[in-house]
């Protein structure tokens, strides 16, 4: 019997190369980059907070999605097919941009819970030792650079051992804020967001719309099973997020495309869920012994729809450069966060672009913000948030 870093006593904790904290996209890449090759990893899926909506993934995941060995996660019994995107993007005029263009086919309209199980099963299936319902703490690091995690979940409570930590834990970044790293926001985006029950009559196609509006902007897509995601994006700030379901109602009825296919659905009695869908990124994705992926390194305007895209890759990178790092190679972690900057940036520039197209609401403060920022400002005008870090017990700030 020996005693653990935590005063407990019993059996050697084992030892894994890498723990993962958050079993989302991001994590479960992460852990299938690893496990390929040849790291012993611990993935833990806290399953805390809201089941995750319904969304979009752009054909070209199949390519990711192949590299990490889970192309077969795409199933027509389960998601569903997205032929075509349409906008109503600076002008009252329906745009389509049609799949058969895109050289990788057509994208999908996912059943997110079932889609981000079916990617934990494939690192379960290839060595990963996957915790459900448990949340991973670091609680402290030897002189060696050896972390000790503690495990909690409803029916254990342990420590492990690893090598490395990676932050695949969201938006709250629970792991990198912990160690010292500081989120840059770049704007105060929400989403208000309610899944509508499926409609009485066919739905016309299963294709995604994006329609802007004065104070902000609408998307809505069909979801596997008939059901519809309503969302409405604009700032936290302004009026407009603050309205209950009876709201959001009355304001989609005055949209001239997302009214009509709301229409055909029932209205639920359910809350309107608020999202945060601000762009952020760290200002440090990688420390001593950690490193970050996914929406932890850097979340993104959704309307660039590369939200799991991005997660897949950075999940696949970010496993990449700590095989690297632990094998030897010194400039693994640094290539790594330079991918991430050039990301950033072309998304930054992307986002100001997309933007700068819709100008008929100029005086409106969610354009003039989004026309007036500079290609790396805060759209809202606003400095950029740095909260100070909050280090957990025993690990040092």
């Amino acid at each position: 019997m020996t005693a653990d870093p935590t005063g407990h006593r019993g059996a050697a904790a084992p030892a894994y190369d890498v723990v993962v904290a958050g079993g989302g996209p991001a994590g479960a890449a992460t852990a299938l980059a690893l496990r390929r090759a040849g790291r012993t990893v611990l993935l833990a899926d806290a399953a805390t907070g809201p089941p995750p909506l319904g969304e979009a993934l752009p054909a070209a995941a199949r390519v990711l999605l192949r590299d990490l060995g889970t192309q077969d996660v795409l199933d027509v019994r389960h998601h569903l097919p997205c032929y075509a995107n349409l906008s109503a993007w600076g002008s009252d005029h329906l745009a389509a941009q049609d799949s058969i263009l895109d050289p990788h086919g057509h994208g999908w309209h996912l059943d997110r819970g079932r889609f981000d199980r079916e990617l934990r099963e494939r690192a379960r299936l290839l060595g990963t030792d996957v915790v459900e319902r448990t949340t991973a703490r670091p609680a402290g690091r030897s002189g060696e650079g050896t972390w000790t995690v503690e495990l909690r979940g409803p029916r254990e409570r342990r420590t492990v051992r690893c090598r490395w930590l990676v932050d695949a834990t969201g938006r709250r970044a629970a792991l990198a804020i912990a160690a010292g790293a500081r989120r840059v926001v770049h704007d105060r985006l929400v989403a208000l967001c309610l899944t509508l029950p499926p409609s009485t009559t066919p739905a016309p196609d299963a294709s995604t719309l994006v329609e802007a509006a004065p104070d902000g902007w609408w998307y809505t897509a069909l979801l596997p099973a008939g059901h519809r995601l309503l969302a409405r994006y604009t700032d936290a700030d302004l009026p407009s997020p603050r309205t209950g379901g009876a709201g959001l109602r009355a304001d989609v009825a005055r949209t001239r495309h997302t009214g009509a296919r709301v229409a055909a659905h029932p209205w639920p009695a359910a809350a309107v869920r608020r999202a945060p869908a601000h762009t952020v990124r760290l200002d440090a994705v990688h420390g001593d012994g950690w490193v970050a992926a996914g929406d932890a390194a850097a979340a993104f305007d959704p309307l660039s729809s590369q939200g799991i895209l991005t997660a897949l890759y950075t999940g696949m990178r970010a496993g990449q450069a700590v095989h690297g790092h632990l094998g030897g190679d010194r400039t693994a972690l640094s290539r790594y966060a330079a991918e991430l900057d050039t990301i950033t940036a072309t998304h930054l520039r992307n986002r100001r672009t997309f933007y700068g197209l819709e100008h008929r609401w100029p005086r409106h403060a969610f354009w003039r913000r989004r026309h007036t920022a500079g290609p790396t400002d805060p759209a809202d005008g606003r400095r950029n948030t740095r909260p100070r870090p909050i280090p957990p017990r025993g690990v040092p700030a």
